[in-house]
């Protein structure tokens, strides 16, 4: 093996690994918004937990970035530490199907079926096919596009495959080499060698491709390589490691559970090994690149066996070694999570939520001011819109960043709309806070509303409520019919809110009360009135994230429009539970 040998070696890597980042980022895409589903379906159940980690490892051709995305997760308060446990030893085994794949390019037969399931035989014309889909795509968000990475991703990746095979190929009769891996027969020897390699490469899936190329020269037994496969799978913790660098600490026993889970996996695998290699002659054979498969996914297997079982125990031994802090920053939303885009954009529309619900604890307590002025409330309050304004600019800045990212048109538009229900979110909250300023004012000079007036705000605010709550969950959910709803009520609200305008104008002309005690019930009103405007905004941009082909202006018309007889009716419950009635001069 000279030097230029080395130069394709080196070329070959290259090329394997820009290939897999090339057909993780399609596959992803293609999966569209599956991901975020199969994250949104995740319960306590441990076997669901698992599957999922199997997909997500799958989807995205790394275990590596499965392991950084639960720290992000952890980090931003998304999952618990118990959670991922079951998602990082689902992604052990998903992280095998690469491995299975580069397996089918040992396929040695003059069969012209079998050598069709050759890589080398069918890639070029997957490459040809996703060549021709993305120069005849002129929709940059088209489903065709991803597809057609993908497809070049696989191919690359086979054809770096190949150059580490042909690379490698003189090795099979050069003695010193054969010298060489004689000394790998210690197993400790082999799993250094396998963990550095990948702590250097930070890809699992790569190393295990070299060593499958290696054994195509025939040189390379299963007695050496089955240390090695061990030492590959700790070494890929490197990345989860670097990923927990200033992250809160349970984002740190994330990665820690990772090593700890790998660590414990190889020593049950080399126990299982040292037994193997007394009683079965068989692993002195050479190894090929099949074999090499099925030695991974036994690892991996082993793996989740024995720690399944020992989480807890596992889980209880991290807490003693990495011990909680008593104060630590709260993290809106990791930026790790910029390695899946479409997982990104599920839990933007989840955090929003969680700075929708603060919103609409703050909206409560303000108009309960009106009431009742109590000044620890106020500032309650006052921390509340200074957080709500911290989770906007986090938010913004994060999906300003996410936008740059090869997207789906689906999450491209998502990103659109989901920036606008944000600014609506916050200027919800500015209301709340103005709220609370009348409030204030009232409170300092004295002033006392109506009983009349009271009963009427009452009714007002809780129809507000109401819209505020169906715009919330339609937003959360994505849940197209409630969004529908949304417009019709902020039109019901603006009715009632304009009888009890007119109402209080009669009752201040009435009682010849102080002119200014009667603006700040209209600024009240004035106030509610806007929050439901931006209830029906944020509505509209539910549906948009969807719909994106309809425009804003035919959408609002479109909801104003009530033909449904069902609907209709919930319309008119809506407006005699919350009826203002006219009073007469």
């Amino acid at each position: 093996m000279d030097i230029f040998s080395i130069f394709t070696l080196c070329g070959g890597l290259a090329f394997f690994l820009y290939g897999m980042i090339v057909m993780s980022a399609g596959l992803e895409k293609i999966s569209g918004g599956k991901l975020e589903k199969l994250l949104a379906q995740l319960t306590s159940n441990p076997f669901k937990g698992f599957l999922l980690g199997v997909g997500m490892t799958i989807a995205v051709q790394s275990s590596s970035a499965v392991s950084v995305m639960l720290v992000g997760f952890v980090n931003s308060g998304i999952m618990k530490l118990a959670q991922t446990i079951a998602i990082t030893l689902g992604s052990n085994i998903g992280t095998t199907a690469t491995s299975w794949i580069l397996s089918l390019s040992g396929i040695q037969s003059t069969n012209f079926f079998l050598r069709l399931l050759k890589p080398e035989s069918f890639s070029p014309i997957l490459a040809l096919i996703g060549v021709i889909l993305l120069m005849t795509t002129k929709n940059n968000y088209s489903r065709r596009k991803p597809v057609g990475s993908f497809f070049i991703g696989f191919a690359v990746l086979m054809f770096g495959m190949g150059l580490m095979s042909s690379s490698m190929a003189p090795l099979a009769h050069d003695p010193n080499f054969s010298n060489v891996l004689t000394l790998f027969h210690n197993p400790i020897l082999g799993l250094t060698v396998g963990l550095i390699v990948t702590a250097i490469i930070q890809s699992s899936a790569a190393s295990v491709g070299m060593l499958q190329a290696l054994s195509m020269t025939g040189s390379l037994s299963y007695s050496v390589a089955a240390p090695i496969i061990a030492g590959q799978n700790i070494g890929t913790c490197i990345t989860a490691m670097l990923s927990s660098i200033g992250v809160n600490t349970n984002a740190k026993k994330v990665a820690a559970m990772h090593i700890i889970f790998n660590i414990t996996g190889a020593l049950a695998f080399l126990v299982l090994y040292e037994v193997c290699i007394h009683f079965v002659n068989k692993l002195d054979m050479m190894a090929n690149p099949f074999g090499i498969a099925i030695v991974h996914t036994v690892y991996n297997v082993v793996t989740v066996l024995v720690c399944f079982p020992l989480s807890k125990l596992l889980l209880n031994f991290v807490n003693k070694i990495i011990k909680d802090k008593d104060e630590e920053n709260e993290v809106i939303i990791d930026e790790r999570l910029l390695l899946t885009p479409s997982i990104a954009v599920a839990q933007c529309y989840k955090t929003t939520g969680t700075m929708a619900k603060i919103t609409r604890e703050t909206l409560v307590m303000s108009v309960r001011m009106l009431k009742q002025y109590n000044p620890k409330v106020a500032e309650v309050i006052n921390k509340n819109e200074v957080l709500i304004d911290k989770y906007q600019d986090t938010l913004e800045a994060f999906l300003q960043k996410l936008s740059s990212k090869e997207l789906s048109e689906e999450d491209s538009n998502k990103i659109s709309q989901l920036i606008l229900s944000i600014s609506d979110f916050e200027k919800i909250a500015d209301h709340a806070i103005h709220i609370t300023n009348i409030a204030d004012k009232m409170h300092r000079k004295e002033w006392v509303l109506f009983p009349e007036t009271v009963e009427e705000l009452k009714r007002v605010v809780n129809a507000v409520k109401e819209v505020f709550d169906v715009t919330v969950k339609s937003f959360v959910e994505h849940n197209m019919t409630l969004a529908y709803h949304v417009e019709p009520l902020e039109q019901v609200v603006d009715d009632i809110a304009y009888v009890a305008k007119k109402n209080h104008i009669k009752r201040v002309k009435k009682e010849k009360s102080h002119i200014k005690r009667g603006f700040v019930y209209v600024e009240v009103l004035n106030d509610l009135e806007r929050i439901s405007d931006h209830c029906s905004n944020i509505a509209t941009n539910t549906i948009q994230s969807m719909h994106s082909s309809i425009p804003k202006h035919i959408l609002k018309n479109k909801l104003k429009e009530v033909n449904n007889d069902e609907f209709s009716h919930s319309i008119a419950e809506f407006r005699s539970q919350y009826a203002v009635e006219p009073i007469s001069k």
